[in-house]
């Protein structure tokens, strides 16, 4: 088997590297979109296809909770096939399911769409690290790697944006459909650049392993989201967080005794690879208030239309695009620690001044909180990315990837359930009873609430911190 540097010591691969990056950083961004951007589409299609808004929640949790089921498992086979040959499969995948998504003919057809495109996303996003850090020479892999974070933040966050901009002018099956002509495009450049695999373990994947973590993270998930409609209380919420709950420790178990395990709990033993995750985590749950409490606030408490949400909204992509080549540029000059410290001191202050916003605040006081957010994730992404794939050895490439890309999914994931569950705590405490979704007539219940929610995104944040003044400690040391 030959070394990881082989694609590095390859001319004809390293004459195509920034062709290569383009294609999964492409793939990366569209990926990523689809979990933000049918939040702002939400209403219309509950509309269209006369369901409930709780029900139509779905559409975004389903995508997001088969990702994360799914990305550890197609980490392993990409370690034991070929990453490049998963992250293949995974975008003719993906296209297919986003082609499948914009036909309207019910509810279920569309949440069985939206699986077919997580199986996709999660074959690419569980590749696209190990790929790039493969390909890619160490003094350019803070560029590259800071690339796809970027593109994975731009996705996270820009949706409602682009969503609101398409919907203004086209049906809401077009949000999906976009992804088609991108995919094909991707899949293109992908035969033409992408080399064949040479790193193949060849080692059996646990099957059994990935069937309990399924099991565990859709339960964990589902017992969420239905206790906010029902209560938590309710017993389907309580017989769900039971099944998480087991199916979690029987997991541990059978992980602990087999010999190649879908999780190597050792690499944990490995503190700035954990603190690293945990940080990702922690800072894409937060971003992810963002995406579900701002669409509220701009379009329900300030009436702006779609289109207007959606272009204020677009403040924190397009700093990401000017912020992310410079922080991969200063990430590969003068390295992680400072990046990583100053870009979670700006989401520090973004949280605290969202905590501000009410229905009379100046928009550019939105501008400003949103920009500083933009270039806060910027500057963060890339030395974070970085000291993840750079922390551990060349044959834990494959996991590392996936686990990146399993700490950022489900730090989306868990944002929606935090803050819709914070959101919904707070606004039922002042009306006096229950409360699932915005109050037209009351929107001063809503603004407490996102006060509230926003308080929540600034302790995320500051745990973040705090995490990363201990990592960069542990990095002394050594």
């Amino acid at each position: 088997m030959e070394s990881v540097n082989s694609f590095q010591e390859n001319p004809v691969v390293q004459k195509n590297r920034w062709w290569i990056l383009v294609s999964v950083a492409m793939f990366t961004f569209m990926s990523t979109l689809d979990a933000s951007i049918v939040n702002i589409a939400l209403p219309t299609i509950s509309k269209d296809m006369n369901v409930p808004m709780n029900q139509s929640e779905w559409i975004v949790s389903i995508y997001l909770m088969i990702v994360c089921s799914c990305l550890l498992l197609f980490g392993k086979i990409g370690d034991s096939i070929g990453k490049i040959k998963v992250y293949r499969i995974g975008t003719v995948i993906f296209t297919i399911g986003s082609l499948l998504c914009g036909f309207n003919h019910s509810l279920a057809f569309l949440l069985f769409a939206r699986i077919v495109q997580g199986f996709g996303s999660s074959m690419t996003m569980a590749t696209n690290s190990g790929i790039i850090t493969e390909v890619f020479p160490f003094k350019e892999r803070g560029r590259a790697l800071g690339s796809i974070g970027a593109f994975v933040s731009l996705g996270s966050i820009a949706g409602p944006g682009i969503g609101g901009l398409i919907l203004s002018q086209f049906s809401w099956p077009y949000i999906f459909w976009i992804n088609v002509p991108v995919g094909i495009i991707t899949i293109i450049i992908s035969e033409k650049f992408l080399p064949k695999d040479i790193i193949k373990s060849g080692k059996s994947v646990d099957m059994a392993g990935f069937s309990l973590f399924a099991v565990f993270i859709m339960a964990f998930f589902g017992a969420i989201f239905i206790g906010q409609e029902m209560g938590f209380s309710a017993l389907l919420s309580l017989i769900l967080f039971a099944s998480a709950l087991i199916s979690f420790v029987i997991f541990i178990r059978v992980e602990k005794r087999i010999s190649n395990p879908l999780i190597t709990f050792s690499i944990f033993k490995n503190k700035i690879f954990t603190m690293s995750l945990i940080t990702a985590v922690l800072i894409f749950a937060s971003n992810f208030f963002v995406n579900v409490v701002i669409p509220f606030y701009l379009q329900n408490s300030r009436g702006l239309p779609a289109n207007q949400a959606g272009l204020l909204m677009m403040v924190f992509p397009l700093l990401m695009v000017v912020g992310s080549p410079i922080s991969g540029y200063l990430t590969d000059k003068i390295g992680t620690k400072l990046l990583t410290f100053a870009g979670l001191v700006l989401l520090s202050i973004t949280s605290l001044m969202y905590m501000f916003l009410n229905q009379g605040t100046p928009i550019w006081y939105y501008i400003l909180a949103t920009a500083i957010m933009g270039l806060g994730n910027a500057l963060f992404q890339s030395p974070n990315n970085t000291t993840v794939m750079s922390s551990v050895s060349k044959e834990d490439l494959g996991v590392a990837g996936s686990m990146n890309s399993f700490a950022r999914n489900l730090g989306m994931v868990l944002g929606i359930a935090l803050a819709t569950t914070i959101l919904y705590n707070a606004m039922s405490s002042v009306y006096g009873q229950r409360v699932t979704t915005y109050i037209s007539e009351r929107p001063d219940i809503f603004i407490f609430g996102m006060r509230i929610t926003f308080l929540g995104s600034f302790i995320l944040c500051l745990t973040a911190l705090g995490l990363t003044l201990l990592r960069s400690t542990k990095m002394k040391k050594k």
